[in-house]
């Protein structure tokens, strides 16, 4: 496994044959596709980005918001000629990959748990608990990583993210927990979130692949419930349910995370 960086945004790369590009979710780095980059990797040139402000990235010029992000994710691509490139988000990531079908880049997209379509009430919920969440790892940011080396820290930082929290490998957990405090554009991107506008859609016939979202039976970030209203806004989407899974299936189900991503952008 390499990290390179030829274009503006870092990459882990890692195996051979046709590309597929990891994008991440709020708080985090490449590093959180540890679990399945290697069964990724034995079929597929994967590479896995780290955000603008995230991980070794540098942030965006200027503000940063949902469009900005997708912006620099397509300078990325067309630069590294990887603009008809499957893709495959997590969270944030998720809603990335679906901003960039939304505008014809991209092969096939698989998009895990993504965020923008809550009711507002949901919203105001996800604002309230991650603002709290952020808060105290802030706070406690020099015993974190040890916290998140044990299985009691795990299950306490990790509850509302996974179904399993004790199960998440703790090097994964350390990485997660380091590459928040590292972030430089951490509060943006979750005002961003938090506070801009909701994920548009895309007509029937419109987007250049295969779109396949991911979701969480037991998510209690962005809950089940949205759904429907992400079917109602992809409707060419196929759902695909992950059952005893949180918001973040590459950690509760990688194995199955993994052949649900090569199975939807083979």
């Amino acid at each position: 496994m390499t990290a390179h960086s030829e274009s503006q945004l870092h990459a882990i790369r890692q195996g051979s044959g046709p590309p597929l590009v990891l994008i991440h979710g709020l708080g985090s780095s490449a590093k959180t596709w540890a679990t399945v980059m290697d069964q990724l990797a034995a079929h597929r040139r994967v590479i896995a980005i780290d955000l603008p402000g995230f991980g070794k990235s540098p942030p965006v010029d200027g503000p940063l918001t949902m469009a900005t992000l997708a912006d620099a994710v397509q300078g990325f691509l067309a630069a590294e000629d990887l603009s008809k490139a499957d893709l495959v988000g997590s969270s944030m990531g998720a809603r990335t990959v679906l901003e960039l079908a939304r505008r014809g880049v991209g092969g096939n997209i698989v998009a895990l748990d993504p965020g923008g379509f809550w009711t507002p009430g949901q919203k105001r919920f996800f604002a309230i608990s991650q603002r709290v969440s952020m808060t105290m790892i802030s706070l406690f940011r020099r015993v974190m990583p040890a916290i998140a080396g044990s299985a009691i820290g795990r299950t306490v930082l990790f509850n509302q993210f996974s179904a399993r929290p004790w199960a998440i490998p703790p090097t994964v957990a350390r990485a997660e927990i380091r590459a928040f405090l590292a972030a430089k554009s951490v509060d943006e991107a979750f005002s961003a979130m938090a506070d801009g506008p909701d994920q548009a859609g895309a007509p029937t016939g419109t987007t250049p692949g295969r779109v396949t979202i991911g979701w969480g039976r037991k998510d209690r970030i962005t809950l089940p419930s949205q759904a429907k209203r992400a079917g109602e806004l992809f409707p060419d989407a196929r759902v695909h349910w992950f059952d005893k899974c949180g918001h973040f299936p590459h950690w509760d189900q990688p194995g199955q995370t993994a052949e649900l991503i090569l199975a939807s952008t083979g």
